[in-house]
């Protein structure tokens, strides 16, 4: 046993041949390309989840803002006046989220809120992965209230 040992540390050519390190290579990337595509899709189906979450939590954020206030913000005051007090209000007793990071979708865009319109009291909407007005799947825009939690 002694002489195998002596005869392993001793070999000059001892280590993977440019072939071995070739096959598991070939095998790295056969794994990475057959995993990817699924992590992926995962990510996106997350932050369309996050997505609409996100949206959930700001409506109900503007219904505080509405009680606090009696009104929802202007289509000037925004999204913003969750976090900021507008000039024009007394009875202001946000801020409402924590920071402007919860006005920004998944996509790192702002969430584009519109007043009043209709029977709605406002509207919510985040036009997807691609940002832009419609699309399908990952693109497609979520919008408040149209959409809802239950609705998933």
């Amino acid at each position: 046993m002694k002489d195998s040992t002596q005869r392993r540390k001793k070999r000059p050519d001892a280590g993977f041949t440019l072939t071995e390190l070739l096959v598991v290579m070939v095998i790295l990337s056969l794994l990475a390309a057959a995993v990817t595509p699924q992590v992926m899709g995962r990510l996106d189906r997350s932050k369309v989840r996050a997505a609409k979450l996100q949206i959930n939590t700001l409506a109900a954020s503007l219904d505080l803002f509405k009680i606090d206030t009696g009104r929802y913000p202007s289509e000037q005051e925004g999204l913003k006046a969750l976090i900021e007090k507008p000039a024009s209000i007394e009875t202001w007793d946000g801020p409402y989220v924590r920071s402007g990071a919860s006005l920004t979708d998944p996509w790192q865009r702002e969430f584009i809120y519109r007043s009043a319109s209709g029977t709605k009291d406002f509207v919510l909407v985040t036009f997807g992965a691609d940002g832009k007005e419609g699309g399908k799947k990952y693109d497609s825009d979520i919008v408040w209230p149209d959409y809802t939690l239950a609705g998933q």
